[in-house]
């Protein structure tokens, strides 16, 4: 544990995470380091935004046309701010602790 190869940074603050993924898809797992998994969800957002779009009918409404990138989108955004609250949450933890590393990434 204390081999001094871990690169210790601050996490950064669940709410800005948060923020960043509301304002585009991916931008918090960005921020997180995490960024294929980011690009990853806005290619799936884009994808299945249009696979929906040309999917639903003429006369649905503008969500119905676009459903499945919404979808995709709202997970994102979910799983941005979970992910920025784990680590959060275990650097207050090891700090409490009194921990000279913090807990090793996944």
């Amino acid at each position: 544990m204390g081999n001094g190869l871990l690169m210790t940074r601050k996490p950064i603050n669940p709410y800005a995470v948060l923020a960043a993924a509301v304002i585009l898809p991916g931008a918090g797992h960005v921020l997180l380091g995490k960024a294929q998994r980011g690009l990853m969800f806005l290619f799936f957002t884009i994808i299945l935004g249009w696979v929906s779009m040309r999917l639903a009918p003429e006369n649905a409404s503008f969500f119905m046309r676009h459903a499945g990138g919404i979808l995709i989108y709202g997970f994102s955004v979910i799983d941005a701010y979970k992910t920025a609250r784990i680590e959060w949450e275990l650097a207050k933890f090891s700090r409490r602790r009194g921990d000279p590393d913090p807990p090793p990434e996944n």
